[in-house]
């Protein structure tokens, strides 16, 4: 069984896609990369069960409602290039959130977060489908001393959708196959990024990656985010 504390949204009153999907994987014994996909708004602060069937685990509620599966999975692309110190700089300063936000209490992206109780991981525009933006790992964010991997999935989740422009269109994150190469150690500074790959009536394909300042990959993602009417977040 398995709460998702209300801290951990996305939207205000469902779970942080990338948050969501990182418990999902945990569940899964892989060397590689785990496929997330979610079927509905993740609902906070209730008890939800795990199921299992095969390689798959299935997140669900006790009425027996598929919230999202997890399983092995794969890479389709190339890791995105380190995104330097001076285009981190700059997607802060573009980063369109600053003024125009659809989930301002995001988890990761949200503005109106404090200082570790949110990533306050903010990602703008450096090239024609790309961000990239600065995240510090913050104390506030550890738990027994070091950075939970769900929360390092979240850090890779938003990136993803600034890069297809979250403020052209309401998106939520549909499936999203990650791997953390490495932990990420408490105090931190990591370089994100986030690249629109294709787009395909309502879904859009993203990359996202964290690195060290010295070029080191932490973290990897590829992402499906599908575009909904923003009247059910309302």
């Amino acid at each position: 069984m398995v709460t998702i504390p209300a801290r951990f949204n996305g939207p205000d009153h469902s779970g942080n896609g990338g948050y969501v999907s990182g418990l999902l994987a945990a569940q899964v014994t892989t060397d590689g990369p785990v496929t997330a996909t979610l079927k509905l708004p993740p609902p906070l602060d209730v008890p939800l069960a795990w199921e299992r069937a095969g390689e798959e685990v299935r997140l669900e509620t006790h009425g027996g409602a598929l919230i999202g599966t997890a399983a092995p999975g794969s890479f389709q692309r190339d890791p995105l290039p380190f995104p330097s110190a001076s285009k981190v700089a700059s997607g802060l300063a573009s980063y369109p959130g600053f003024h125009l936000h659809p989930f301002d209490r995001c988890f990761t992206c949200g503005t109106s977060r404090d200082e570790g109780e949110g990533l306050r991981l903010f990602t703008g525009p450096v090239a024609a489908g790309w961000t990239a933006g600065p995240w510090h790992a913050h104390p506030g964010l550890a738990v027994g001393g070091s950075i939970p991997d769900p929360v390092t999935w979240a850090a890779l989740d938003c990136p993803g959708g600034w890069a297809a422009d979250f403020n052209a269109q309401t998106m939520v994150l549909g499936r999203m196959t990650a791997q953390l190469l490495e932990p990420v150690e408490v105090g931190e500074d990591l370089h994100a990024s986030g690249r629109l790959d294709d787009r395909s009536g309502r879904k859009f394909m993203t990359s996202t990656a964290l690195h060290r300042p010295d070029g080191t990959l932490v973290g990897r993602s590829e992402q499906v985010w599908i575009e909904v009417d923003p009247a059910l977040f309302a």
